[in-house]
């Protein structure tokens, strides 16, 4: 099957999804023995209790729980001794990633489509690389594509392989289902076991009623990580004239000259970012919004950087 040449900001293509790997260490998204992620409550999962792996044996202390008294070191030193655990460091991670028609635009450096495919990359690289499983869900309007989560790079690759395919595969022609993003999330809701983290990039616009109590059960036995992703003609409608719009069939003409409109307009974007905000502190996730009006890298970064907690004076 011949690939349409890339068209850097507008299409990815797989080369470039692969490259995203060499980037992962410029933002901390996991905790390292070295280095802890600003992140670092996605790695607890409130299932999980006190895991399973064994570490090592050390003296009781008080406040140690009875049920860890290792009874066989115990006898041999006369001395109690209790079990230290540690958290299973492999965990399942689901990339829930959009590409549809309404992704299919930019005003900035790239198309949010792309901005999609380049975040969903990295992540993975990065989850890979931290001996986790990886998997995913690619949903647009008229297919989705599942990734069990595997602790391979065949896996990645496979899901970085079907967001390319269905990336290039994006047109402002094709019909939209509003409800997309609900259905993909049903179906992580089905298929995810309890304590898989769940990285969420959708268009910003597309949480309704029905995808939003949808996150809010999937909540209830995962972590979650929400990216929703914008563009400034999101937020801010310019002063330029008569705008005409097209879409299968139907036109619309707005007269961006009047404040009115471009009022309304601004407080749209910003009922919709309010709308997630209230959502991530609803649920105790992170949200970390990006935008194609900068390098996604670079992004992350910030928003990592205003999560560190800063030291005292």
């Amino acid at each position: 099957m011949h690939t349409p040449d890339p068209q850097p900001g507008i299409r990815v293509d797989l080369s470039e999804l692969i490259e995203m790997r060499h980037r992962v260490h410029e933002v901390q998204l996991f905790s390292t023995p070295a280095r802890r992620s600003p992140l670092i409550g996605l790695h607890h999962s409130k299932l999980r209790g006190r895991g399973v792996d064994f570490d090592q044996v050390r003296v009781y202390q008080a406040g140690d729980d009875v049920r860890t008294i290792d009874w066989r070191v115990t006898a041999r030193t006369q001395e109690p001794h209790t079990k230290l655990f540690h958290e299973e460091r492999e965990r399942p991670i689901y990339i829930l990633v959009e590409q549809s028609p309404r992704l299919f635009f930019g005003s900035a450096l790239m198309f949010k489509s792309v901005l999609a495919a380049q975040a969903a990359a990295l992540i993975g690289w990065a989850a890979l690389g931290h001996n986790d499983r990886i998997g995913g869900l690619v949903f647009g309007d008229q297919e989705h594509h599942e990734i069990k989560p595997r602790r391979s790079k065949q896996s990645l690759l496979q899901l970085l392989s079907r967001l390319v395919r269905a990336n290039q595969a994006l047109s402002p022609e094709t019909p939209l289902n509003r409800d997309s993003f609900g259905l993909a999330l049903r179906r992580a809701r089905e298929v995810l076991r309890p304590g898989s983290l769940v990285v969420v990039l959708c268009d910003e616009r597309t949480l309704g009623d029905s995808s939003e109590q949808q996150l809010i059960l999937l909540a209830r036995h995962t972590d979650l990580l929400l990216l929703p992703l914008s563009d400034p003609l999101d937020h801010l409608l310019p002063a330029a004239g008569l705008l005409r719009f097209a879409e299968r069939g139907a036109r619309l003409e707005l007269d961006t000259h009047q404040a009115d409109l471009r009022q309304a307009y601004r407080e749209q974007g910003e009922a919709r970012q309010a709308r997630w905000q209230r959502l991530a502190q609803k649920l105790g996730v992170p949200l970390l919004p990006l935008s194609t009006r900068a390098e996604m890298v670079e992004q992350l970064r910030e928003h990592l950087n205003a999560q560190r907690p800063r030291k005292q004076p």
